[in-house]
């Protein structure tokens, strides 16, 4: 993916500085990708995918409890979702927000549609993609995606850490997103195929914590 950032200083005159390629390190993690607040394909932020070894947790609830959590409905605000989850009573949430890595400690469990966006760009694997409109579409991503996968597209990501070769890779299973479906489940995604579903908060799947950088 290409593209830029603008910086304007007091004097009005701007540069523009090259973004990183997908998996590079960037802000404390790796680039993982733009995304559009305003779901208009104009970038707001960048993604931070933190290091597998410190912002990945194997085995976190999303809730301890079957119940509704209030302010975790939103499918772009990661950074909210997760804030209202900083407890005990929300294991996965409560692992994100509780790193500092980098000299960063803003990092959170991201919302359903960043985590589409990570999947689209870090895919690990050559597995052909799940086919269903939910696991494709997100007007959040830069660009937006309009509708399901093909089997090959997005493919295995090009960057090489990030292959199931690799040392960042996201493992072939479940992530939680920080995204409420209903008062009993949430919203994850596998990163074998891109399947997006939602299952009940007391189970336990991975969670791998992200930042996001204004652009």
């Amino acid at each position: 993916m290409s593209g830029v950032i603008q910086a304007t200083f007091m004097n009005q005159r701007s540069f523009v500085i090259p973004l990183p390629a997908i998996g590079d390190a960037y802000q404390g993690g790796f680039f993982a990708g733009q995304i559009s607040t305003t779901a208009n394909s104009i970038a707001t932020h960048n993604l931070v995918v933190g290091p597998v070894s410190s912002a990945q947790s194997l085995s976190k609830q999303w809730k301890t409890a079957n119940t509704s959590t209030s302010g975790t409905s939103s499918e772009i605000d990661g950074p909210t979702n997760s804030s209202n989850m900083n407890n005990a009573s929300h294991p996965a949430a409560e692992f994100c927000e509780g790193l500092s890595i980098g000299g960063f400690s803003d990092w959170y469990m991201p919302a359903i549609n960043e985590l589409e966006v990570c999947y689209y760009n870090l895919k690990p694997t050559t597995t052909n993609n799940s086919a269903s409109a939910q696991s494709g579409t997100n007007d959040n991503a830069v660009p937006s995606q309009s509708g399901a996968y093909s089997s090959g597209t997005p493919a295995q990501t090009s960057a090489t850490n990030f292959k199931d070769t690799g040392t960042e890779d996201f493992d072939a299973a479940f992530y939680w997103s920080s995204t409420e479906y209903y008062s009993t489940k949430g919203w994850f995604k596998s990163f074998s195929n891109g399947f997006e579903t939602f299952g009940y908060k007391n189970n336990s799947y991975r969670v791998r914590a992200i930042r996001r950088v204004a652009v």
